[in-house]
């Protein structure tokens, strides 16, 4: 991906903490004076932050999966400027610098991920749970608190696992490459500005020739939409389950691209696990299923779903947590390196001039108070989480935010289910009855642990670049404010009841697991159908069973089942896992043809497919519910 080696310092003698930080400080740190966190910078980062957080938002309720946006938001802000500079050379003067490109990247990464898991998550289960929303300002307030609570989390597990350990962080030195890339003297980054913007056009066209004829019921907008139609879902033509059309058990052709485009960013291995699983779950296990009493009602995507959601749920989880468990070592290092994060600054206290740019302890103290006060009084007010219990989640969500930043800056995989089911399960033992508390505590673990494995990964690219680490923390630390500020509201208009969720439009599948887990705590495994307990044990054995087999087989790893994709493809219409499967074949297909244009333009194309029909979609949906469509 990378040449690590070129900027980083190089590993030290044991005992020699403070070497690679003065080799940094030395040859690598581009000084005070260079533009970084300036106006201009928080200033983009915020509006296409605000623009990522609700795609974040519209693809986190469509799949339950959040994209990194960091590199988007660097190709994106490189192209613009680029034009604004040209066009308005007096208003715009000339284009980003490269660290303040890469600070507006810390803004815009911060609003569009810190944010938007929140909702996709424990909100949108609470929300199906108890059937209204939780009150705009209580929300607006538990959303803040938690990204900036795993914001200042980061701050005492920088230095030890960036500027002494000095581990990958795999995205963060992508998003480090893609902006030399965009700043040398190719055309490399022409060549991407221009293919992710004319995707997003694509994509945006297709959103509103899809939904926008529905929204405009009168007026010239109906006029210019009722003939240019593209339908949701495309039938098969002649094929049939049980005596069924096959559309009505979701296998058919969706009227999308940003899934499409999903699975390219995937691969191939994960998407063919998720369209097996998902032809055996809704060709034959759901129709055997529903012969037996487990699937009543009519044969729709919400009644399959209240079934298959347990094993798929199960798969989930126990693989998360199994791979979890496998990474003992990782857990270990984490917790024995828990006094050094805690003491790095006072291990490098030589180091004055380290200490001047780096985010003094005083800002992680203090931001802690400020957090950990928001998380515990909001809880207790408003879901009514005693509020020692409340303390008991934060402190046990820094520990668990320490092991997944060490997992992703190992792997590139932040378990973030993982944390929240770790979290589910202590307080099914606290407090038993209560999923309100269930679900708010483990939000507060999954939300932060989140946000400083981002933040962390955004710190290694300006760590490579030479950027100044207290203000790439203020420029993170802004991007709580915007996307608090832009995904809250966004969320009520784009699910303003709970009847949106779970459906063909929003399936929600990780408030899905959330709201199951909680439930199946509060209730016990005897409230279901004896089917959906079988399906339970068999997704508990197989989510077992695959990381197991990973690590017994590391060679013939490609090969095997994607534990995750199994199980997301239990609880999410066949017609997505489709449009996933089928962008991953042709995002293969590209690389084994033209492998050079392949690595240039697939990540822009996906990327500028999924922003301009997650954006639009948004957009459309707003437009609506606020009668200007009409």
């Amino acid at each position: 991906m990378s040449n690590d080696t070129a900027t980083s310092a190089p590993e030290s003698a044991p005992g020699a903490v403070s070497d690679p930080e003065k080799h940094w400080y030395e040859h690598v740190y581009q000084g005070d004076d260079v533009p970084q966190f300036t106006v201009r910078s928080f200033v983009m980062g915020s509006l296409l932050g605000g623009f990522m957080s609700l795609s974040n938002l519209y693809v986190g309720l469509k799949t339950g999966w959040g994209l990194g946006v960091a590199i988007t938001a660097c190709i994106l802000s490189y192209a613009l400027y680029s034009a604004l500079s040209r066009i308005a050379p007096g208003l715009f003067g000339r284009n980003l610098t490269m660290l303040e490109n890469n600070a507006m990247q810390s803004t815009a990464s911060s609003a569009g991920y810190s944010t938007g898991g929140t909702m996709v998550s424990a909100i949108a289960a609470m929300l199906m749970v108890q059937g209204h929303h939780i009150p705009f300002g209580t929300l607006m307030a538990w959303t803040f608190f938690l990204a900036v609570l795993g914001t200042v989390m980061a701050i005492p597990m920088k230095r030890q696992m960036i500027n002494i350990e000095q581990l990958k962080f795999p995205s963060g030195i992508a998003a480090a490459e893609t902006l030399r890339s965009l700043y040398s003297e190719s055309d490399e980054g022409r060549k991407k500005g221009r293919a992710l913007f004319i995707t997003m056009g694509l994509g945006g066209l297709v959103t509103w020739l899809r939904d926008a004829h529905a929204a405009a019921q009168t007026g010239v907008l109906a006029v210019l939409t009722r003939f240019s139609k593209i339908p949701s879902n495309i039938p098969i033509p002649g094929l049939t389950i049980a005596g069924l059309p096959a559309a009505r058990w979701t296998i058919s052709f969706e009227g999308s691209l940003i899934l499409v485009a999903a699975g390219a960013l995937m691969g191939l291995r994960t998407t063919i696990s998720m369209l097996v699983a998902s032809l055996l779950n809704y060709a034959v296990f759901a129709p055997w299923i529903r012969e037996l009493g487990g699937i009543t009602g009519d044969v729709k995507y919400r009644t399959i779903v209240q079934w298959s959601l347990w094993p798929g749920a199960a798969i989930m989880v126990s693989s998360g947590l199994t791979s979890f468990a496998l990474q003992w070592r990782t857990v270990a290092r984490a917790f024995s390196g828990l006094g050094d994060v805690l003491r790095g600054s006072k291990r490098a206290g030589e180091q004055s001039a380290m200490e001047r740019i780096e985010v003094p302890p005083s800002w992680f103290a203090g931001g802690m108070l400020f957090s950990t006060a928001g998380v515990v009084i909001t809880g207790w007010v408003s879901f009514g989480i005693n509020p020692l219990l409340g303390v008991v989640a934060v402190a046990l969500s820094f520990v668990l935010a320490l092991v997944a930043c060490r997992a992703t800056g190992e792997t590139d995989t932040t378990p973030v289910g993982a944390m929240g089911k770790i979290t589910q399960l202590t307080y099914g033992v606290l407090a038993p009855a209560s999923i309100t508390t269930n679900l708010m505590t483990a939000s507060i673990t999954a939300s932060s642990a989140g946000s400083a494995a981002d933040l962390l990964t955004d710190l290694k690219s300006g760590y490579l670049l030479g950027a100044n680490p207290r203000k790439q923390f203020l420029a993170q630390l802004s991007g709580t404010v915007v996307g608090t500020l832009v995904v809250v509201p966004a969320f009520y208009k784009l699910v303003p009841t709970p009847a949106v969720l779970g459906g063909d439009t929003f399936p929600a599948p990780s408030a899905q697991v959330w709201k199951s887990v909680a439930e199946l705590l509060a209730h016990g495994v005897e409230s279901l159908h004896y089917t959906a307990r079988w399906g339970i044990v068999v997704g508990l054995a197989i989510g077992v069973a695959l990381p197991l087999l990973e690590r017994a087989l590391p060679k013939h790893k490609q090969y095997l089942p994607s534990a995750m994709g199994l199980g997301l493809a239990l609880v999410i219409p066949a017609f997505n896992s489709i449009s996933m499967f089928l962008g991953a074949l042709i995002a293969w297909a590209y690389a084994k043809v033209k492998p050079a244009e392949a690595e240039t333009y697939t990540v822009p194309v996906a990327s500028g497919l999924i922003a301009g029909e997650s954006l639009l979609g948004v957009a459309v949906a707003l437009m609506a519910a606020s009668g200007l469509l009409q």
